[in-house]
């Protein structure tokens, strides 16, 4: 492919492709968040049990990164996803039948779709665009985010305003992924398989200490982002913020962190190093859960909202970013975003958990806020590692040096 011009047909019909599936990473999950409520009332379930459900994408994200890159090789990286759309929007149907078993088994079925494009998603891009990686990457992210927003926002008023029950509300979602189906069935005709292999062995990159440092940072950054999406609208209720306006803060706290999705990658592509990244999402987040934790009006809180939108923003889109910075190919690229994202989210998928049973024990929020402060703490430390300039396969002298 000519990586010079983004502007032919091909390049626009993969452009295209890619900003569609990137809309369905994230919107059938953050949908729930602001759906929490009336989920609990009409289901009777308990706080464990709503932190659970909220988690369980996560689990799959977790389960199934790892066997991404394989089905890639064995079926072609374009053919994985087209699969991986299907089951998407299969299981946001049948989680929205209402019952409770198929909300779980649905929820755990759109996460399994999600998680093998997450994991393929960045060699592909690594792949078709090479020289124009950070732009893409951007692209990508901030379309994925702008969506995320977008079914925060819209969940209330669908569910309310639109008298379709949180069943239906959730239920829309299967439309952009019926969509995403079709618009990337073009890019079969890829068939694109991740045969180029480092000269060390597969399992070499569990032995990479950078490797396990990017993962640690992302799944510490996503374990925050999980979490806030969970149960930072029940926290805004309970400091005194109605249902729709915590739903909507929610939304704003994703549209303040575009501009980062879009802006990092370039700017990480372009930095010797990424540390300096790394320390200013670091204080936003600390700064951002501290005024919400003391709270205030609703000016106030929503500047704390924003420094936390930022964060955010920033966090997911220098993760993602690393996968290539950090790689030589698109073979070790697809291997540590199967890693990163494999032990990365299922570190992540304990925070909504914990929170909703320290919430159920404490009846407080208190324990969570505390949570959030070692969190931010804790990825700072592994980004600052994670951001050093070098290759997961440098040679030991190298990394010396770096």
């Amino acid at each position: 492919m000519n990586t010079r011009s983004l502007f032919t047909y091909k390049n626009l019909l993969f452009l295209i492709g890619i900003i569609f599936v990137a809309f369905n990473l994230r919107s059938s999950i953050t949908a729930v968040g602001p759906l929490i409520g009336f989920i609990r009332a009409d289901t009777n379930l308990s706080n464990s049990s709503i932190g659970l459900l909220t988690t369980l994408p996560l689990l799959a994200f977790g389960i199934f990164s790892t066997l991404a890159p394989r089905l890639g090789r064995k079926w072609g990286n374009e053919t994985t996803v087209f699969i991986a759309l299907i089951i998407l929007t299969i299981g946001i149907l049948f989680r929205s039948i209402g019952m409770v078993f198929a909300l779980f088994v649905g929820t755990a079925m759109l996460g399994l779709g999600i998680a093998i494009c997450n994991v393929l998603i960045p060699g592909i891009v690594k792949n078709e665009f090479p020289e124009k990686t950070g732009v893409m990457t951007g692209v990508y992210i901030t379309s994925m985010a702008t969506m995320a927003a977008l079914a925060s926002g819209v969940s209330i008023p669908l569910a309310q305003g639109g008298n379709l029950g949180w069943e239906k509300s959730l239920s829309v979602w299967a439309i952009l992924a019926g969509i995403a189906v079709i618009i990337w069935m073009p890019q079969l005709r890829n068939k694109q398989k991740t045969t180029t292999v480092s000269k060390y062995s597969k399992s070499s990159i569990w032995s990479s200490s950078l490797a396990w440092q990017i993962t640690l940072f992302m799944g510490l950054q996503s374990c925050i982002f999980y979490c806030i999406i969970a149960w930072v609208p029940e926290i805004l209720v309970s400091r005194g913020v109605d249902i729709p306006t915590a739903g909507w803060l929610l939304t704003l706290t994703q549209i303040a962190g575009l501009p980062a999705t879009l802006f990092i990658p370039i700017l990480a592509g372009r930095l010797t190093n990424q540390r300096s990244i790394v320390l200013v999402i670091t204080f936003l987040y600390f700064f951002g859960f501290l005024g919400l934790y003391f709270g205030g009006n609703i000016g106030v809180i929503t500047l704390y909202m924003i420094f936390l939108g930022v964060a955010q923003g920033a966090g997911i889109s220098l993760s993602l970013s690393l996968f290539g910075l950090r790689s030589q190919n698109t073979y070790d690229a697809a291997n540590l975003s199967g890693m990163a994202q494999s032990i990365g989210y299922l570190l992540a998928a304990m925070g909504p958990l914990i929170m909703g049973i320290f919430f159920d024990i404490f009846q407080s929020w208190t324990p969570a806020f505390l949570l959030f402060f070692s969190l931010s703490i804790t990825m700072g430390i592994f980004g600052l590692y994670a951001g050093r300039s070098q290759f997961v396969f440098q040679s030991e002298p190298e990394k010396l040096r770096a």
